[in-house]
């Protein structure tokens, strides 16, 4: 089974492993690719005056941006699931899992980045910003890796169960191909958007915790505060509909 995630604009400052190379991503031999997106970043912020940064980064200090101003390849990494710090991920809280259910983690999750493509949980990211929906000048990421990783990630999810937590931006960078189950999340009948990421980082700690390998294994373990309402099945998508408990 693979769980699709999405990333989030928070960023952690962790810097202990490696910079990146072709060894430190899913898909090595497209590593070339990767870099052409890295190096039209690296030369933009490098390059660019500090109004244009400032606009492009959406932050007001120059201070932060000038500490953004760091050519990618020279940086020191961590993991990507500990790179990301928004609310998805404060609700899966990774670092307080036990070892068995971070590999789980490592093992299954793939994070649509807006700047390198897809990654697994364990890939190796340096500390950057890209706004998702930006481009870097022209240059706009999420067509570009669609256009060349989708045929390396279908072949890799053949024969997986799919399980797609990603905010709904992230089907721009891949359309998957095969059956898959997403969650959408109600509240007194009422659709919810922006909590929904704490649900998802809940669900992804729970597909975790209990090493599930199905979405029916998940349904047997939800949380307390969850309950299915419906479940619909539209052409690939098996849409499972979860109630909000108050």
């Amino acid at each position: 089974m693979k769980i699709l995630f999405s990333p989030s604009e928070s960023k952690s400052e962790l810097a202990y492993l490696a910079p990146i190379n072709k060894n430190s991503f899913i898909f090595a031999e497209l590593f070339d690719k990767r870099l052409e997106a890295i190096k039209l970043y690296n030369d933009f912020v490098q390059y660019a005056s500090i109004n244009e940064l400032q606009n492009f980064f959406e932050l007001k200090s120059e201070k932060e941006v000038q500490n953004l101003q760091n050519d990618l390849l020279e940086l020191k990494t961590c993991e990507a699931i500990k790179r990301y710090k928004g609310v998805a991920y404060d609700y899966l809280n990774f670092e307080s899992l036990d070892e068995k259910a971070q590999n789980y983690v490592y093992e299954n999750t793939l994070i649509f980045s807006n700047l390198f493509g897809v990654v697994r949980a364990n890939d190796h990211l340096p500390l950057y910003k890209l706004k998702q929906g930006a481009k870097i000048k022209e240059f706009d990421t999420t067509k570009f890796y669609k256009t060349h990783l989708s045929k390396a990630l279908d072949e890799f999810l053949q024969n997986e169960e799919i399980i797609d937590l990603r905010a709904g931006f992230y089907e721009k960078f891949y359309t998957l191909k095969q059956d898959y189950t997403s969650y959408k999340f109600l509240k007194n009948n009422k659709v919810i958007s922006h909590f929904a990421k704490a649900y998802r980082g809940i669900l992804l700690r729970t597909l975790a915790c209990f090493k599930c390998k199905s979405s029916q294994d998940l349904l047997a373990c939800l949380p307390h505060e969850l309950s299915v309402k419906e479940i619909k099945k539209q052409g690939l998508k098996q849409e499972i509909v979860l109630e909000i408990k108050d």
